[in-house]
Protein backbone atom coordinates (compact mmCIF):
# COMPACT_ATOMS: atom_id res chain seq x y z
CA UNK A 1 0.00 0.00 0.00
CA UNK A 2 1.12 2.98 -0.79
CA UNK A 3 -0.44 7.15 -0.45
CA UNK A 4 0.60 9.31 -2.66
CA UNK A 5 1.94 13.01 -1.29
CA UNK A 6 0.48 16.03 -2.75
CA UNK A 7 2.19 19.28 -2.26
CA UNK A 8 -0.52 21.12 -1.79
CA UNK A 9 -1.44 19.43 1.60
CA UNK A 10 -0.44 20.91 5.06
CA UNK A 11 1.11 18.81 7.38
CA UNK A 12 -2.68 18.08 8.76
CA UNK A 13 -3.57 16.41 6.17
CA UNK A 14 -7.58 17.59 6.29
CA UNK A 15 -6.20 21.52 5.48
CA UNK A 16 -4.12 22.77 2.19
CA UNK A 17 -0.98 24.30 3.03
CA UNK A 18 -3.05 28.35 1.31
CA UNK A 19 -5.47 28.01 4.50
CA UNK A 20 -2.34 26.98 6.59
CA UNK A 21 -1.02 29.96 5.73
CA UNK A 22 -4.08 32.27 6.26
CA UNK A 23 -4.18 30.66 9.91
CA UNK A 24 -0.70 31.96 10.26
CA UNK A 25 -1.45 35.32 9.07
CA UNK A 26 -4.31 35.51 11.01
CA UNK A 27 -2.74 34.42 14.64
CA UNK A 28 -0.02 37.17 13.95
CA UNK A 29 -2.45 39.95 15.66
CA UNK A 30 -4.92 37.64 17.30
CA UNK A 31 -4.71 34.52 19.55
CA UNK A 32 -5.08 31.01 18.89
CA UNK A 33 -8.47 30.73 20.73
CA UNK A 34 -9.88 33.77 18.89
CA UNK A 35 -9.01 32.42 15.34
CA UNK A 36 -10.00 29.19 16.31
CA UNK A 37 -13.68 30.54 17.28
CA UNK A 38 -14.08 32.88 14.12
CA UNK A 39 -13.30 29.68 11.84
CA UNK A 40 -15.14 27.04 13.62
CA UNK A 41 -12.08 24.80 14.45
CA UNK A 42 -10.22 23.10 17.70
CA UNK A 43 -7.69 25.30 18.91
CA UNK A 44 -5.36 22.45 18.87
CA UNK A 45 -5.93 22.08 14.84
CA UNK A 46 -4.56 26.38 14.22
CA UNK A 47 -2.30 25.89 16.97
CA UNK A 48 -0.41 23.02 14.66
CA UNK A 49 -1.04 25.19 11.02
CA UNK A 50 0.10 28.00 12.79
CA UNK A 51 3.59 26.37 13.59
CA UNK A 52 3.88 25.43 10.07
CA UNK A 53 3.05 28.94 9.49
CA UNK A 54 6.16 29.92 11.50
CA UNK A 55 8.65 26.90 10.51
CA UNK A 56 7.82 28.14 6.37
CA UNK A 57 8.98 31.56 7.64
CA UNK A 58 12.13 30.34 9.20
CA UNK A 59 13.10 28.97 5.70
CA UNK A 60 12.23 31.41 3.57
CA UNK A 61 14.24 33.41 6.14
CA UNK A 62 18.10 33.99 5.62
CA UNK A 63 20.55 31.66 7.46
CA UNK A 64 22.13 33.85 10.41
CA UNK A 65 25.63 35.30 9.60
CA UNK A 66 25.63 38.00 12.65
CA UNK A 67 28.29 40.45 12.99
CA UNK A 68 26.71 42.42 15.55
CA UNK A 69 24.89 40.27 18.49
CA UNK A 70 23.07 40.64 21.57
CA UNK A 71 22.66 37.98 24.24
CA UNK A 72 19.92 38.47 26.89
CA UNK A 73 17.93 35.90 28.68
CA UNK A 74 14.20 35.38 29.56
CA UNK A 75 11.63 33.87 32.27
CA UNK A 76 9.80 31.22 30.90
CA UNK A 77 8.37 29.83 33.91
CA UNK A 78 8.21 30.75 37.61
CA UNK A 79 11.22 29.60 39.60
CA UNK A 80 13.92 30.91 37.49
CA UNK A 81 13.36 29.16 34.62
CA UNK A 82 15.29 30.79 31.87
CA UNK A 83 15.88 30.82 28.07
CA UNK A 84 18.44 32.84 26.04
CA UNK A 85 17.91 34.47 23.69
CA UNK A 86 20.69 36.02 21.00
CA UNK A 87 19.59 38.22 18.16
CA UNK A 88 21.04 39.61 14.74
CA UNK A 89 21.21 43.50 15.94
CA UNK A 90 22.14 44.41 12.48
CA UNK A 91 19.15 43.17 10.68
CA UNK A 92 17.08 44.03 13.81
CA UNK A 93 16.15 40.19 14.47
CA UNK A 94 16.05 36.82 17.06
CA UNK A 95 18.55 34.17 15.47
CA UNK A 96 18.34 31.68 18.31
CA UNK A 97 16.08 30.75 21.17
CA UNK A 98 17.42 27.39 23.43
CA UNK A 99 19.61 26.52 26.48
CA UNK A 100 17.85 24.50 29.61
CA UNK A 101 18.73 27.63 31.81
CA UNK A 102 21.57 31.14 31.59
CA UNK A 103 24.40 28.90 32.33
CA UNK A 104 28.12 29.12 30.60
CA UNK A 105 26.78 25.14 29.28
CA UNK A 106 23.47 26.70 27.59
CA UNK A 107 25.46 29.82 25.77
CA UNK A 108 27.87 27.27 24.13
CA UNK A 109 25.02 25.20 22.70
CA UNK A 110 24.64 28.97 20.57
CA UNK A 111 28.03 28.69 19.16
CA UNK A 112 27.98 25.37 18.65
CA UNK A 113 24.62 25.22 16.50
CA UNK A 114 26.25 28.99 14.87
CA UNK A 115 29.27 27.44 14.03
CA UNK A 116 32.96 28.20 14.46
CA UNK A 117 33.39 29.77 11.05
CA UNK A 118 30.49 31.74 11.38
CA UNK A 119 31.33 32.67 15.37
CA UNK A 120 34.60 33.98 13.69
CA UNK A 121 32.70 36.79 11.83
CA UNK A 122 31.47 38.05 14.63
CA UNK A 123 32.80 41.72 16.12
CA UNK A 124 30.12 42.72 18.72
CA UNK A 125 28.81 40.98 21.62
CA UNK A 126 26.25 43.54 23.26
CA UNK A 127 24.71 41.82 26.49
CA UNK A 128 24.64 42.40 30.48
CA UNK A 129 27.15 41.94 33.16
CA UNK A 130 26.29 38.33 33.45
CA UNK A 131 29.43 36.00 33.86
CA UNK A 132 28.36 33.10 32.11
CA UNK A 133 27.85 34.55 28.51
CA UNK A 134 30.84 36.95 28.98
CA UNK A 135 33.06 33.82 29.30
CA UNK A 136 31.30 31.69 26.67
CA UNK A 137 31.61 34.44 23.57
CA UNK A 138 35.15 35.29 25.35
CA UNK A 139 35.90 31.13 24.61
CA UNK A 140 34.25 31.21 21.21
CA UNK A 141 34.45 34.63 19.72
CA UNK A 142 37.85 35.92 21.16
CA UNK A 143 38.07 38.59 18.12
CA UNK A 144 34.63 40.24 19.32
CA UNK A 145 34.51 42.92 21.42
CA UNK A 146 32.23 42.50 24.57
CA UNK A 147 29.65 45.95 24.77
CA UNK A 148 27.56 45.76 28.26
CA UNK A 149 24.57 46.98 27.78
CA UNK A 150 23.49 50.80 28.84
CA UNK A 151 19.95 49.45 29.96
CA UNK A 152 21.27 47.03 33.28
CA UNK A 153 23.61 49.10 33.61
CA UNK A 154 21.80 52.27 34.51
CA UNK A 155 19.04 48.89 36.11
CA UNK A 156 21.67 48.94 38.75
CA UNK A 157 22.04 52.50 39.24
CA UNK A 158 18.28 52.45 40.20
CA UNK A 159 18.61 49.41 42.50
CA UNK A 160 21.00 51.61 43.69
CA UNK A 161 19.02 54.84 44.67
CA UNK A 162 16.20 52.84 45.65
CA UNK A 163 18.13 51.03 48.52
CA UNK A 164 18.76 54.57 48.89
CA UNK A 165 15.03 55.36 49.63
CA UNK A 166 14.25 52.72 51.62
CA UNK A 167 16.97 53.45 54.25
CA UNK A 168 16.09 57.14 54.39
CA UNK A 169 12.56 55.62 54.79
CA UNK A 170 13.17 53.53 57.68
CA UNK A 171 15.51 56.27 58.84
CA UNK A 172 12.68 59.00 59.48
CA UNK A 173 9.59 59.05 61.65
CA UNK A 174 6.30 60.94 60.99
CA UNK A 175 5.58 63.79 58.51
CA UNK A 176 9.10 63.51 56.97
CA UNK A 177 8.49 59.67 55.90
CA UNK A 178 5.55 60.72 54.33
CA UNK A 179 7.81 63.08 51.55
CA UNK A 180 9.17 59.28 50.52
CA UNK A 181 6.41 57.04 50.71
CA UNK A 182 5.32 55.88 47.53
CA UNK A 183 7.95 57.57 45.25
CA UNK A 184 9.58 55.19 44.14
CA UNK A 185 9.25 55.70 40.32
CA UNK A 186 8.98 59.53 40.81
CA UNK A 187 12.87 59.45 42.15
CA UNK A 188 13.50 56.30 39.05
CA UNK A 189 12.46 58.50 35.94
CA UNK A 190 14.00 60.97 34.74
CA UNK A 191 12.52 64.72 35.01
CA UNK A 192 11.69 65.54 31.42
CA UNK A 193 9.63 62.09 31.39
CA UNK A 194 7.82 63.27 34.52
CA UNK A 195 4.01 64.69 34.79
CA UNK A 196 3.55 68.28 36.43
CA UNK A 197 2.10 66.73 39.09
CA UNK A 198 5.36 64.07 39.43
CA UNK A 199 7.65 67.19 39.12
CA UNK A 200 6.00 68.79 41.72
CA UNK A 201 6.15 66.18 44.00
CA UNK A 202 10.29 65.21 42.74
CA UNK A 203 11.07 68.89 43.88
CA UNK A 204 8.91 68.62 47.47
CA UNK A 205 11.21 65.59 48.19
CA UNK A 206 14.69 66.65 47.21
CA UNK A 207 13.88 69.63 49.00
CA UNK A 208 13.06 67.94 52.34
CA UNK A 209 15.72 65.36 52.29
CA UNK A 210 19.46 66.37 51.44
CA UNK A 211 20.38 62.26 51.02
CA UNK A 212 17.60 61.65 48.69
CA UNK A 213 18.74 65.13 46.65
CA UNK A 214 22.68 64.13 46.47
CA UNK A 215 21.65 60.28 45.32
CA UNK A 216 19.02 61.86 42.05
CA UNK A 217 21.54 64.25 41.35
CA UNK A 218 24.54 61.47 41.48
CA UNK A 219 22.18 58.98 39.10
CA UNK A 220 21.17 61.71 36.58
CA UNK A 221 24.64 62.53 36.14
CA UNK A 222 26.03 59.75 35.49
CA UNK A 223 24.50 59.06 32.49
CA UNK A 224 26.70 61.50 30.68
CA UNK A 225 29.07 58.60 30.75
CA UNK A 226 27.87 57.23 27.58
CA UNK A 227 28.16 60.45 25.62
CA UNK A 228 32.05 60.61 25.14
CA UNK A 229 33.86 59.81 22.29
CA UNK A 230 36.88 58.23 24.04
CA UNK A 231 38.10 56.09 26.46
CA UNK A 232 40.49 58.69 28.60
CA UNK A 233 37.19 61.24 28.57
CA UNK A 234 34.98 58.93 29.84
CA UNK A 235 38.08 57.89 32.49
CA UNK A 236 38.09 61.16 34.01
CA UNK A 237 34.00 61.49 34.38
CA UNK A 238 34.29 58.39 35.81
CA UNK A 239 36.67 58.81 38.62
CA UNK A 240 35.23 62.45 39.46
CA UNK A 241 32.05 60.74 39.66
CA UNK A 242 33.50 58.16 41.86
CA UNK A 243 35.07 60.85 44.24
CA UNK A 244 31.97 62.80 44.55
CA UNK A 245 30.64 59.58 46.75
CA UNK A 246 33.46 60.66 49.30
CA UNK A 247 32.11 61.60 52.90
CA UNK A 248 28.52 61.34 51.29
CA UNK A 249 28.03 57.95 53.21
CA UNK A 250 26.30 56.17 50.43
CA UNK A 251 27.39 52.60 50.75
CA UNK A 252 25.15 51.15 47.81
CA UNK A 253 26.65 53.83 45.11
CA UNK A 254 29.96 53.03 46.53
CA UNK A 255 29.14 49.56 45.73
CA UNK A 256 28.05 50.43 42.25
CA UNK A 257 30.93 52.49 41.75
CA UNK A 258 32.96 49.23 42.71
CA UNK A 259 31.20 46.69 40.07
CA UNK A 260 31.61 49.20 36.98
CA UNK A 261 35.05 49.23 38.13
CA UNK A 262 35.19 45.30 37.69
CA UNK A 263 33.48 45.55 34.76
CA UNK A 264 35.12 48.83 33.07
CA UNK A 265 36.27 47.20 29.78
CA UNK A 266 33.10 46.74 28.54
CA UNK A 267 31.78 49.81 29.73
CA UNK A 268 34.17 51.96 27.84
CA UNK A 269 33.62 49.98 24.56
CA UNK A 270 31.00 52.39 23.65
CA UNK A 271 33.57 55.25 23.49
CA UNK A 272 34.54 53.46 19.88
CA UNK A 273 32.85 54.89 16.67
CA UNK A 274 32.49 50.80 15.51
CA UNK A 275 30.83 49.94 18.50
CA UNK A 276 28.17 52.23 18.26
CA UNK A 277 25.32 50.40 17.57
CA UNK A 278 21.15 50.54 18.60
CA UNK A 279 21.03 48.87 21.86
CA UNK A 280 17.15 49.37 22.60
CA UNK A 281 16.50 46.32 19.99
CA UNK A 282 17.65 43.57 23.33
CA UNK A 283 15.08 45.24 25.79
CA UNK A 284 12.72 45.46 23.39
CA UNK A 285 12.61 42.17 21.92
CA UNK A 286 12.62 41.13 25.76
CA UNK A 287 8.82 43.47 26.21
CA UNK A 288 7.73 41.86 22.83
CA UNK A 289 8.35 38.19 24.26
CA UNK A 290 6.52 39.31 27.65
CA UNK A 291 3.64 40.97 25.57
CA UNK A 292 3.29 37.22 23.69
CA UNK A 293 3.54 35.17 26.90
CA UNK A 294 0.71 37.71 28.52
CA UNK A 295 -1.49 37.33 25.75
CA UNK A 296 -1.67 33.13 25.44
CA UNK A 297 -1.52 33.37 29.62
CA UNK A 298 1.50 31.53 29.69
CA UNK A 299 2.50 29.01 27.15
CA UNK A 300 3.61 25.54 28.12
CA UNK A 301 4.64 24.42 24.80
CA UNK A 302 8.09 25.71 24.48
CA UNK A 303 8.59 24.78 20.82
CA UNK A 304 5.43 26.90 19.66
CA UNK A 305 6.81 29.99 22.18
CA UNK A 306 10.47 29.38 20.43
CA UNK A 307 8.63 29.62 16.96
CA UNK A 308 6.86 32.58 17.93
CA UNK A 309 10.25 34.01 19.33
CA UNK A 310 11.93 33.52 16.22
CA UNK A 311 9.41 34.61 13.81
CA UNK A 312 7.86 37.86 15.61
CA UNK A 313 10.22 40.29 13.57
CA UNK A 314 10.15 38.51 10.31
CA UNK A 315 7.99 40.17 7.40
CA UNK A 316 4.30 37.93 6.96
CA UNK A 317 4.49 35.12 3.76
Amino acid sequence: MKREKLPWLADNPFYTKRFALYIGQRCRSGTIRDVARELKLDWKTVKDLEKQYMREQLRRAPKPAPRVIGIDEIAIRKGHIYRIVVSDLDRGRPIWFGGTDRSEASMDQFFAELGAKKSARIELAVMDMWKAFRNSTARHAPQASILFDKFHVMCHLGDALDTVRKSEYRRLQGKERDYIKGQKYTLLSHRANLTLDGRHALKKLLAANKRLNTAYVLKESFGQLWDYRREGWARRFFENWKAALKWQRLKAYEQFAAMIERHWEGIAAHCREENKVSLGFVEGLNNKIRVIQRRAYGLRDEEYLRLKVLTCMLPPI
